[in-house]
């Protein structure tokens, strides 16, 4: 049973996905907490990062909606097909997550890009704080971890997801890839990878966090459908309302195809 620890309710502050808007969190800070406990709180709008659970708090914003994707009725479009076929040489491995220096450098390497590109803040993740945020012990993780057997050096890892499985709930969390491997979509490339595994598992939905429309580091959730949004922020009592998005496709490439083929896993 979940032992709580804080509850907070920042006061507000700059939101890193709008500029001219003001955020705030709402953050659970507790151990113990079962799968089946974690579960009712994803399906309300909750995400994860280590002991802490947050949701957005925002008093006068509501950009932040919950996504998720239905397993049985998505279908790829063409340019998410495209990149599945572009990384169908690469490995990937499903297991609980761990910490290393390889995965440490990747993650460096990704956000020092990041920083360069699209001017965010500097990023001084060690071990300590990998572990406590993407490792920490919890029933419910996972680790998704893309190699790139044809290095010359040997087997490379090139991407890493973060997410949590629960019986009915599959949460991608975070991603992050090696920057010399952009062309090929890898970040399009895990969530079908994802969402096939859910498929696979018998898992009905896919939760991929919070959309944001006017965030282009966000706004390629909407890609992935058909999607369900999440009505409101509702009470940890109460039920949660999920309706279908309305949204079409936005250009042909978007069209849908035919479901994909359940991936072949090799876990660890």
């Amino acid at each position: 049973m979940a032992v709580l620890l804080a509850h907070e309710i920042e006061a507000p502050r700059p939101c890193s996905y709008l500029p001219e808007r003001e955020a705030s969190l709402e953050t659970l800070v507790m151990r113990n907490v079962t799968v089946q406990e974690y579960e009712h709180l994803l399906v309300r709008g909750w995400r994860r990062f280590g002991p802490q659970y947050f949701r957005p708090a925002c008093a006068s914003c509501h950009e932040c909606v919950s996504l998720r994707v239905p397993v049985e009725g998505f279908t790829p479009n063409r340019s998410q097909r495209r990149a599945r076929a572009a990384c169908a040489h690469l490995r990937v491995e499903v297991g609980p997550p761990r910490v290393d220096e390889e995965r440490l450098a990747l993650y460096r390497a990704w956000h020092a890009e990041r920083e360069s590109s699209r001017e965010w803040e500097p990023s001084e993740l060690g071990a300590r704080e990998y572990s406590l945020q993407f490792a920490f012990p919890h029933p419910s993780a996972r680790e998704v971890a893309w190699y790139d057997d044809g290095d010359p050096a040997g087997p490379k890892l090139v991407g890493l997801g973060l997410c949590d499985e629960t019986p009915h709930a599959w949460s991608a969390v975070y991603f992050f890839y090696d920057p010399a491997y952009a062309r090929l979509s890898l970040g399009k490339a895990n969530v079908l990878f994802q969402v096939e595994l859910a498929r696979e598992r018998g898992i009905p939905h896919v939760y991929l966090g919070y959309r944001v429309q006017a965030c282009d580091s966000l706004r390629y959730k909407s890609g992935f459908r058909p999607h369900e949004l999440l009505e409101g922020r509702p009470a940890l009592d109460a039920p949660p309302v999920w309706r279908p998005a309305v949204d079409a496709p936005a250009s042909e490439a978007d069209a849908p195809a035919a479901p994909a083929r359940a991936p072949a896993v090799r876990s660890r």
